[in-house]
């Protein structure tokens, strides 16, 4: 690995520099801090990118379709459509049948009350257990 091969030079180099020289200094830091910075980059960092390519497809796909939002309000709309789209699916939803449930029930409430709008979030726990994607154990 990358960061070992880090860490095996840092170790060579601290032997043959100066403890108080600026290099000797940067080494006993990075001797350190190495350690660590190993642990979080194998527990932070997936080896591959794909979860980020699949989630950027859809806006790769759609790109000839921005093009006829050559308005604010297009743009605007666009962009409010493919939030609640993207959410609902980062909230293991069912996409068609949220956009119903949500449709249906926005004409239903009042758009001032915080409460009522809350519960038809993608991530509230009011969304009926039909519109959640179910996983097999």
């Amino acid at each position: 690995m990358i960061i070992d091969n880090v860490i095996e030079s840092v170790e060579k180099e601290t032997k043959s520099t100066l403890q108080r020289s600026p290099l000797g200094k940067t080494l006993d830091h990075a001797k350190n801090h190495l350690p660590r910075l190993k642990k979080v980059l194998l527990d932070v960092f997936e080896v591959d990118n794909n979860a980020a390519e699949r989630a950027i497809k859809p806006f790769v796909i759609g790109r000839k379709n921005f093009l006829f939002a050559n308005t604010a309000k297009g743009a605007t709309a666009s962009s409010i459509i493919y939030s609640i789209i993207e959410t609902a699916k980062a909230n293991n939803l069912v996409v068609e049948k949220y956009l119903i449930y949500l449709f249906d029930n926005l004409s239903k409430i009042d758009m001032q009350d915080s409460d009522s709008l809350g519960n038809l979030m993608p991530w509230s726990h009011k969304i009926p257990e039909d519109m959640k994607i179910k996983y097999k154990k």
